[in-house]
C-alpha cells in the first residue's frame, strides 16, 4: 500500500505542475484575449490552491488518534474536498457572468496562433499524467483528497478539450465560439463541484458506503463460533472503516475463546476492507443443540465454581442431576452447604421445580508443593513396579516415568500406550488401577498423575 510519503510526495508535484501550467495559460489568455483560456487557466488556479490543501491535509489526516480525536484525522480529507467544492462554483459562477456580458455585447474574438494550441496540447499531456497518478494514489490509500485532487486534472483535460474547440471556432470566424468555450468549462467546473459535493457531504454525515454492512456482516458471520450478526454499524473516516458490531456467540464458550473470536472477527475485517477497525461486542446466548451438561455447566462457571464429574438422568418426568462441588478444603461445613444450595437452586430455576439435584462437596485439590526430582535408582523402582502392576492388563509400554519428592510426599508421573480402539471410560479404569496399587505399594507416593495414548505408527 502506497505510503504516507507517497501521498505527500504526489500531492507536491503536483503543486508544481498547476502553477506551472496555470501561470502559462493564464499569460497565454491574456496575450490573445480569449476568456475560455482565461478561464481554462483560473481553473488550474483553483486546482493549485485545492493542490496545496490536499498536500497539507494528507500530511495531518493519517496522524493516529489522539485523546482529541478518536477516530484519527481522516475527516479533514472530506472538509478540505467540501472547501474546494465551494471554490469551484465561485470560479464557474463568475465565469459564467463574463461569459453571458461577452456574449451579449459581441466582444470580438481573441487573436489566434500557434501558442495556444502548444500550451493547451501540453497541459492536457500533464494533466492527464498527474489524473493518473493521482487516482492510483488515491485508490491504494483511499484518500478523498487525493480521489478529489484527481479529479480536477481529468477534468482539465475535458476544459482544456473544449477551450481547442471555441479556438478553432473563432478561427473559423464564429466569434461566439471562445465566449461558448468558457460557458462550456464553468458548466463542467459545476458538474465536478456536485459530483465532489455529493461524495463528501456523505462520508461527513456518515453515510455507510454502499454495500459496506452487508460485507462487514458477511465476513464477521464466517468467522467460526459467531452464531449470528444482531447489530452492525459502518462509518468511514479517511481511509479507515470504523466497525461497530454485537454478534451472538455460545454462552458455554469460555472468556478466552470469545476473546479468540474477536481477534478473528478483527482479522477478518481487515482482509475484506483493508483498513479496518472493528469494535466487537459479544452477546452470549444459548443455542438449539445445548446439552443439559452444557447449561449446568454455564450455571456453575457463571457463579464461580468448580464442578466436574456432572451426571445426568433424564427419567422422562424427571431429571435427576449430580455434580462433584469443590471448595477450598479449609472452608467450615456450613459454609460450604449454603454454596451447594445456592448451585441446587440455580439448576432449579433454569430446569424448573421438579428437578432432582444432589451437589457432592469435596475439597478444591490444592497446588502441587514445591519439589526436587527424586534419584535416578528411585525412578528406576517406581518405573519397574508400574511396568509389573501394567503386565496382566491393557495398558502397556509404561515410559517418561518422573518422581518428585515435595513436602506433601512423592508425585509420580508417567506415560503409557493402550489399544487405540479402547473406550475412554476403559482406558481410565486400567490405569486408575494401576495407581491404586502403585499407591498401596509405595505409601509415600501422595498422587500418581498419567498420561494414556495410542502406540506409535
Amino acid at each position: 500500500m502506497t505510503s504516507q510519503h507517497d501521498k505527500t510526495s504526489v500531492a507536491a508535484i503536483s503543486i508544481f505542475a498547476s502553477a506551472g501550467m496555470a501561470a502559462a495559460k493564464f499569460a497565454v489568455g491574456i496575450a490573445i484575449g480569449s476568456l475560455a483560456l482565461i478561464s481554462e487557466a483560473l481553473h488550474s488556479s483553483i486546482d493549485l490552491v485545492a493542490t496545496i490543501i490536499t498536500w497539507a491535509v494528507v500530511r495531518v489526516s493519517d496522524k493516529p488518534a489522539d485523546e482529541e480525536h478518536h477516530y484519527g484525522h481522516g475527516k479533514l480529507e472530506s472538509i478540505s474536498a467540501l472547501g474546494v467544492t465551494a471554490l469551484l462554483y465561485v470560479l464557474a459562477g463568475g465565469i459564467l457572468v463574463e461569459a453571458y456580458s461577452r456574449l451579449s455585447e459581441g466582444t470580438p474574438p481573441p487573436t489566434i496562433s500557434a501558442v495556444p494550441f502548444v500550451v493547451l496540447v501540453i497541459d492536457i499531456i500533464v494533466n492527464l499524467w498527474r489524473a493518473r497518478a493521482l487516482h492510483r494514489a488515491a485508490r491504494e490509500t483511499r484518500s478523498q483528497a487525493l480521489a478529489a485532487d484527481a479529479l480536477h486534472f481529468a477534468s482539465d483535460v475535458m476544459g482544456s478539450l473544449a477551450v481547442i474547440v471555441g479556438l478553432i471556432l473563432a478561427a473559423l470566424g464564429f466569434w461566439w465560439g471562445d465566449a461558448a468555450a468558457a460557458a462550456a468549462v464553468a458548466v463542467m467546473i459545476a458538474a465536478l463541484g456536485l459530483r465532489m459535493a455529493g461524495s463528501t457531504v456523505q462520508t461527513l454525515v456518515d453515510r455507510a458506503p454502499v454495500g459496506a454492512q452487508e460485507k462487514a456482516t458477511a465476513a464477521i458471520r464466517s468467522v467460526p463460533g459467531v452464531i449470528d450478526v444482531e447489530r452492525l454499524r459502518v462509518r468511514m473516516v479517511g481511509a479507515t472503516t470504523f466497525i461497530d458490531t454485537i454478534a451472538k456467540v455460545p454462552r458455554t464458550y469460555p472468556i478466552d475463546r470469545v476473546e479468540d473470536i474477536k481477534r478473528s472477527a478483527q482479522a477478518a475485517v481487515t482482509a475484506a476492507f483493508g483498513d479496518a477497525d472493528l469494535t466487537f461486542a459479544a452477546v452470549p446466548v444459548a443455542r438449539d443443540n445445548e446439552t443439559v451438561r452444557d447449561r449446568i455447566m454455564v450455571i456453575a462457571r457463571n457463579s464461580g465454581l468448580a464442578i466436574h464429574h456432572v451426571t445426568v438422568h433424564d427419567l422422562g418426568a424427571k431429571l435427576i442431576v449430580s455434580i462433584d462441588l469443590e471448595v477450598d478444603g479449609g472452608m467450615q461445613l456450613d459454609a460450604a452447604h449454603d454454596i451447594a444450595n445456592t448451585l441446587e437452586r440455580n439448576i432449579q430455576e433454569e430446569f424448573g421445580e421438579d428437578v432432582e439435584v444432589d451437589v457432592h462437596i469435596e475439597p478444591l485439590e490444592p497446588e502441587l508443593p514445591f519439589g526436587i526430582d527424586a534419584t535416578a535408582e528411585r525412578v528406576r523402582t517406581i518405573a519397574t513396579a508400574l511396568a509389573v502392576y501394567a503386565a496382566d492388563g491393557a495398558i502397556h509400554d509404561i515410559h517418561n516415568v518422573r518422581v518428585r519428592n515435595t513436602d506433601a510426599g512423592e508425585i509420580v508421573n508417567f506415560h503409557c500406550r493402550a489399544t487405540p480402539s479402547m473406550s475412554v471410560t476403559k482406558v481410565h479404569e486400567q490405569v486408575d488401577a494401576i495407581e491404586r496399587a502403585l499407591r498401596r505399594a509405595f505409601p509415600s507416593v501422595k498422587r500418581v498423575i498419567s498420561h494414556a495414548e495410542p502406540p506409535r505408527a
